[in-house]
């Protein structure tokens, strides 16, 4: 199954919180996953790093697939954002990643389940 973590843990990884490597080093070591991110996810990383960490934020990023968004993507998450946006405050990034993972099967991993209210999506919290 598609293990997709989202950028939070990601950016918490590349700020040295030891739970985060702790959790991806345990996923990464369970056979049931893959390590993927979504596009967006990978973009926000990618996005906001800071200056001096393009090589760790790089090397960190290689250890996953990042889902590719096409028009079902996006359209679903359309869907989900106008579905859950007024009620919970859903992001347009957010709305992506669960309509990928909709799409592919795949888990969500994040620190904030509030991110994802969608109940018929496999979220977990990280830690």
């Amino acid at each position: 199954m598609r293990a997709y973590i989202d950028s939070d843990i990601l950016i918490w990884h590349l700020r040295g919180e030891r739970k985060a490597l702790d959790f991806l080093k345990r996923l990464r070591n369970e056979k049931a996953y893959e390590l993927w991110t979504g596009a967006m996810q990978r973009a926000e990383v990618v996005f906001f790093m800071r200056p001096g960490e393009e090589d760790s934020t790089l090397l960190l990023l290689s250890q996953f697939a990042t889902a590719p968004v096409d028009q079902n993507v996006i359209d679903n998450a359309a869907t989900l954002y106008r579905r859950w946006h007024p009620s919970h405050g859903l992001d347009i990034n957010d709305a992506i990643l669960a309509a990928t993972a909709s799409q592919t099967g795949g888990q969500i991993f994040c620190l904030n389940k509030k991110h994802y209210p969608m109940p018929d999506l496999l979220i977990t919290k990280a830690w």
